[in-house]
């Protein structure tokens, strides 16, 4: 017998499914609730923080590097300039395994050994999220290969930037120096600002001057796609571009002097006496200074450090050198202002000089003697005896006194970095440096600037410039005026008064008349240097001893290898009624200052007062006279046309009769 099946409930069942029904409709009211909420929170409650992220994702600022500002000569020639180049950049978080994007890049573009490294290097010391250049100045051809293959390369872009090119390669190299890459050291001292940065001023002009010439980095707000690359700008904060600067060098005279030397190796500085300008500062061996903007190759740069004569050594600023005898009208003023000469005092030189009590002694530039010698015979026939003595009058603490208000021991105060200061010797400099005690001898052999000297070019230009312009010593400059806009009027820098190193013009002019002799006279070291000048010269020669001398016997600098042979020099000034132009040249392996050095200084001189280049040299922009004003109306004040601004330069002047050649000079001849 079947059992009776178990009847519906209807009612319980109805309450079962309303329970149902509610819990479904509580759950989904709830998650409506959460969901709102959730909506609410990322709509309303973290709207800015979304928003910014999102506008961070599509809208990246990106810093726009300002150009670097030009520099020019005196006439306005370009020396350093900017030229439009691409360079490939690439972020490492966007690139993935950037040795195997290294691999396919070089595959398509040139890379060297040398790029590679420095990619590397900055990959390990740099963020990732940071673009490292890998090449520099893409040619046309590799920026069409990588145009098309660019979708391959994640992370890889091809920026525009602005290139530093020297149109003058050499010859500008030790004036204007170079800019170079941008490294940690760098990184460290332009600060956060800095990272935009791709080349900063290493050298020369470029590194004095690095601030104004920089300008200040801008920023600008691009919109990207998925991809990272950049569909349009949406705004800008300008970049503030480098100030110009106008440099008081003259192109065509600093080729000349470069023509003078011709095969000779040595430096040699011009400038204005009556405002300090440097009119040509020249060091050779020289080197081009494009090789280091984008990165020196190795063998380049191993070339440069394997030259004996090492093209990078500014000469003018880090090369000091004995003053030898053109230390002679300083020490001759210092002798007469000191009251322990007077003009008219004379002293015989028998062709030695012997210290009481010392059988070693100190020849004279003629073994003869030069007889009875007062200031002028002693500039002008270079008597080493009357210094001699004069040094030992004097003591070696008022010699020291008076030549360091001369400018010597000290930098020149040159816009250009790292400039020595030199050697002035002196007793505390000798225990300092020897630990040894001063003696007499000393101060015999630094009177003829022998010894433990060491001068700067520029120390020796800066002591003749004042000597030419009432003694007033100014601190000689490169950069003359600067401009904040390519519309904008030059600016002149302001330079420091100049100091008076001597209060008795009636001294000052013994020492000019002595220096001049030394060029016109009889007897005078430097008579064929003035041989056929239409403008008289204020000079003196000088030679800077390499080896010394064995015992009492001189040597002949003819007779010794070229890198043991005296160093030439020569300083002096033109006209000597009206000085517009002082130079110091320091020859190495010239032997005398007269037959080496005097016919360089000769040729700058005449280049500048004359327009007259050194034979075979051709004017690079024609036949306009050095030394023109850059902005100038033609009626404006101190302005005038070529023909007057040259022949002004030189007043009328006969060429002195007795300006015969010069005879060789005796063996031992400091001069």
């Amino acid at each position: 017998m079947h059992g009776r099946r178990p009847t519906k409930n209807p009612h319980a069942e109805a309450e079962q499914f309303r329970r149902r029904a509610a819990l479904g409709f509580v759950v989904v009211v709830l998650s409506l609730a959460g969901l709102a909420a959730w909506y609410f929170k990322l709509q309303v409650l973290d709207h800015a923080d979304y928003a910014t992220r999102s506008e961070a994702n599509r809208i990246r600022p990106r810093p726009v590097v300002p150009a670097r500002g030009m520099i020019y000569d005196r006439q306005g020639r370009l020396l350093a300039e900017n030229l439009p180049a691409f360079r490939l950049d690439i972020t490492p978080d966007k690139a993935g395994d950037t040795e195997r994007l290294l691999a396919e890049l070089g595959a398509l573009i040139p890379l060297s050994e040398d790029e590679i490294e420095h990619f590397r290097n900055e990959r390990r010391a740099g963020r990732g999220f940071r673009p490292i250049t890998l090449k520099l100045r893409l040619s046309d051809e590799e920026m069409a290969v990588f145009a098309v293959n660019r979708w391959r390369f994640p992370g890889v872009e091809m920026e525009p930037y602005l290139t530093r090119h020297y149109p003058y390669g050499d010859l500008f190299a030790h004036v204007i120096g170079y800019v170079g890459r941008i490294d940690e050291q760098d990184l460290e001292q332009l600060g956060q600002g800095g990272s935009a940065l791709t080349h900063i001023g290493k050298t020369g002009v470029e590194r004095a001057y690095e601030e104004l010439l920089r300008g200040k980095v801008g920023y600008e707000r691009v919109e990207t796609n998925v991809q990272g690359r950049a569909l349009r700008t949406l705004g800008r904060v300008p970049a503030v571009p480098g100030a110009d600067l106008r440099l008081s060098i003259d192109a065509e005279l600093q080729r000349a002097t470069v023509a003078a030397f011709g095969e000779l190796e040595g430096t040699a500085v011009a400038m204005d006496p009556r405002s300090g300008q440097i009119l040509a500062l020249v060091s050779l061996p020289s080197y081009d200074a494009n090789l280091f903007v984008n990165g020196i190759s190795h063998a380049d740069y191993r070339a440069l450090m394997d030259n004996p004569s090492r093209p990078q050594f500014n000469r003018a600023v880090l090369g000091g050198v004995a003053p030898g005898s053109t230390l002679k009208p300083f020490l001759a003023l210092a002798g007469l202002d000191s009251g322990v000469r007077k003009p008219e005092d004379r002293t015989l030189s028998t062709g030695m000089f012997y210290l009481p009590g010392n059988s070693r002694g100190w020849g004279d530039s003629h073994r003869g003697g030069h007889g009875w010698t007062d200031a002028r015979k002693s500039i002008a026939d270079s008597v080493n005896t009357y210094y001699y003595q004069l040094a030992l009058d004097m003591g070696i603490a008022r010699v020291e006194e008076y030549l360091t208000r001369y400018g010597f021991g000290q930098p020149s105060g040159i816009d250009l970095a790292g400039e020595i200061g030199g050697i002035l010797p002196s007793p505390a400099w000798k225990m300092k440096q020897r630990k040894e005690r001063w003696y007499p001898g000393d101060t015999v052999n630094i009177s003829i600037g022998q010894g433990d000297w060491k001068v700067t070019p520029l120390q020796m230009v800066r002591g003749t410039g004042a000597l030419a312009d009432d003694g007033r010593l100014r601190r000689p400059h490169l950069v003359d005026a600067r401009r904040d806009r390519f519309d904008a009027p030059w600016l002149p820098l302001t330079q420091p008064a100049p100091v008076l190193i001597s209060d008795r013009p009636d001294h000052l002019q013994v020492v000019r008349e002595g220096m001049v002799a030394t060029v016109h006279g009889p007897g005078g070291t430097a008579r064929a240097m003035g041989v056929g000048a239409p403008y008289r010269i204020a000079g003196k020669t000088g030679t800077a001893q390499v080896v010394s001398r064995r015992g009492t016997a001189a040597i002949n600098p003819r007779s010794l290898p070229i890198h043991l042979r005296h160093r030439a020099l020569f300083i002096g000034y033109a006209p000597a009624e009206d000085p517009q132009i002082a130079v110091a040249v320091a020859v190495e392996g010239g032997g005398y200052g007269g037959s080496t050095a005097a016919p360089i200084a000769r040729a700058i001189f005449d280049a500048w007062l004359l327009g007259t280049p050194p034979e075979g040299m051709e004017p690079v922009d024609g036949p306009a006279p050095a030394g023109m004003p850059v902005d100038c109306a033609a009626e404006g004040p101190g302005c005038m046309a070529p023909d007057a601004a040259a022949t002004s330069r030189v007043p009328a002047a006969t060429p002195d009769a007795d300006a015969s050649g010069a005879t060789p000079p005796a063996r031992g001849a400091r001069r």
